[in-house]
């Protein structure tokens, strides 16, 4: 499955910060929102990093309790994993492993489409699963096939 697939399928688009807002505020969002990763942009278009719920635990763990007033461009990620919509899922599951991340940005070009997380690859790997499994009983009963 192409990664574009299910940014497309998600239906959900990128949520965004300021840099300057601060990480309390961010976790707030994250609460709010059922989410644990935004993308750092001061405008439209613009991307200038990402936040985790991981981010925001090391930042916590190394300032202490003034982290959670430290602005995001203090505490954000740099070094962003990214794909693009045309990568086929076991690249990005590559990438997630090898990058040690749960996030990994989904580009078209220079735009942020979107964001594929663990959770969607296990709920494609999943559903493929399941598939497989209906398609095997299926089979063995001789049912829907021509």
């Amino acid at each position: 499955m192409f990664v574009g697939e299910i940014v497309k399928n998600k239906g959900v688009g990128v949520i965004a910060v300021t840099p300057d807002q601060p990480m309390v505020e961010v976790l707030r969002l994250f609460r709010d929102n059922n989410i644990g990763f935004v993308v750092v942009s001061q405008s439209v278009g613009e991307f200038l990093g990402t936040l985790s719920e991981r981010d925001c635990c090391n930042a916590m763990a190394e300032y202490g309790a003034e982290a959670a007033l430290m602005r995001v461009a203090d505490i954000m990620n740099r070094s962003v994993a990214s794909c693009s919509t045309e990568d086929l899922l076991p690249f990005v599951m590559a990438i997630m492993t090898q990058r040690r991340t749960r996030h990994v940005l989904v580009m078209e070009g220079d735009d942020v489409v979107g964001v594929v997380s663990i959770g969607d690859v296990v709920k494609h790997r999943l559903d493929e699963a399941q598939r497989t499994e209906q398609d095997l009983h299926d089979y063995i009963r001789g049912t829907h096939y021509h």
